[in-house]
C-alpha cells in the first residue's frame, strides 16, 4: 500500500520567544515493513537542519531558530509503501541486543496490579508469541482510548488505574506487561492510515516485542492487532521520551500553545484521512 502523510506542528506564544532548539523524529526509515519513496522537512524559520542518527539508530534533524518570533511551524510531507510482514519488523537497524528493552522506565514501570495482571493473561499460553497476543488481547479488553484521561508524563501504573488511555498510554502498558512475562519491549512511534471516520491523535504509537526464533514483532493494543500495512513505522526506544517526534527548548516565548494537523491517505483509490488540532 502507497501512502501521504503530512504532518504539522505548531507552536505559538503570547510573548515572542528569543530563539528555540528542536529535535525532530520525524523521517522514517527503509526496513522490510516499509519502503520511503520521498520525504521533506520544512521549518517556517531561518535555520539549517542538521541530520544524525540517536543511539537507537533513529534518524533525527535538529535546527536552531533566533527570534524574536510568535510561532514556529515544522512540516513534514512524504510517500511510503508499505507492506502486510504479519507483524515481524525485519531488516530493522538494530544497535543493541534485545536484552537492553528489558530495561525499566519510569513511565513503563509496573505496578503489582500490573505485574499481576500481564501473569493472569499469559499464564494459560504455551509459547512467548501466543503469551503477547495474549496480553494484546487483554489490554485491547480492559483500557478504554480516552483522550482527556491522560498527558503526556502519565505513567502506564496511572493508565492501567484508570483504564483510559491513548496509543501513547497503551503502548507504555504493554511493554511493562511484555517485560513482566520476560519478553524485551520497545515503544514505536509512527502513523496509522484509518478505515473509519473516528478522530484521530497526532501520529500513532505501538509496541514490539522480541520473541525467540522471529526476533521483533509489533503490537498495536490500540487497535487490538499487529502492524501491518496501514502502520508507518518512524523511531522505536524504550518509552515515548526518546521517540517523541518533536522535543525541544527555547528562550523566551511565555505562554505557549501546540496546535497539530495530521492527514494521512492513500495516494490512490478513496481517501482516507484525518485531521485534528489540538
Amino acid at each position: 500500500m502507497r501512502i501521504r502523510i503530512r504532518h504539522e506542528t505548531t507552536y505559538r506564544y503570547l510573548e515572542p520567544a528569543k530563539s528555540a532548539i528542536q529535535h525532530l523524529r520525524l523521517t522514517p526509515r527503509n526496513f522490510d515493513g516499509q519502503h520511503v519513496k520521498d520525504w521533506r522537512i520544512d521549518v517556517d524559520r531561518d535555520c539549517r537542519l542538521m541530520a544524525s542518527e540517536d543511539a537507537f539508530g533513529n534518524i533525527v534533524h535538529r535546527f536552531t531558530a533566533d527570534g524574536p518570533f510568535d510561532s514556529i511551524t515544522t512540516m513534514v510531507e512524504g510517500d511510503v509503501t508499505t507492506f502486510d510482514t504479519s507483524g515481524v519488523a525485519s531488516g530493522t537497524l538494530e544497535r543493541f541486543p534485545p536484552e537492553l528493552y528489558l530495561r525499566e522506565t519510569p513511565l513503563t514501570a509496573p505496578s503489582p496490579a500490573i505485574l499481576d495482571f500481564a501473569r493472569a493473561a499469559g499464564a494459560r499460553e504455551g509459547d512467548a508469541l501466543a503469551a503477547l497476543h495474549a496480553l494484546l488481547a487483554a489490554i485491547y479488553e480492559k483500557m478504554e482510548f480516552d483522550t482527556d484521561a491522560t498527558h503526556a508524563a502519565t505513567t502506564a501504573a496511572e493508565s492501567f488505574d484508570h483504564s483510559k488511555g491513548v496509543c501513547q498510554d497503551f503502548a507504555h502498558l504493554f511493554i511493562a506487561c511484555a517485560r513482566a512475562i520476560g519478553a524485551p519491549a520497545r515503544y514505536v512511534s509512527g502513523y496509522y492510515l484509518r478505515t473509519d471516520g473516528d478522530a484521530q491523535v497526532a501520529g500513532h504509537a505501538w509496541a514490539e516485542a522480541h520473541v525467540p526464533d522471529l526476533g521483533w514483532v509489533g503490537f498495536d493494543p490500540a487497535h487490538g492487532v499487529s502492524p501491518g500495512e496501514r502502520h508507518v513505522r518512524l523511531a522505536v526506544a524504550l518509552d515515548y521520551l526518546s521517540a517523541a517526534p518533536i522535543r525541544g527548548a527555547r528562550a523566551g516565548g511565555a505562554g505557549e500553545t501546540m496546535e497539530v494537523k495530521v492527514r494521512v491517505a492513500p495516494t490512490h483509490g478513496q481517501s482516507q484521512s484525518q485531521s485534528q488540532s489540538q
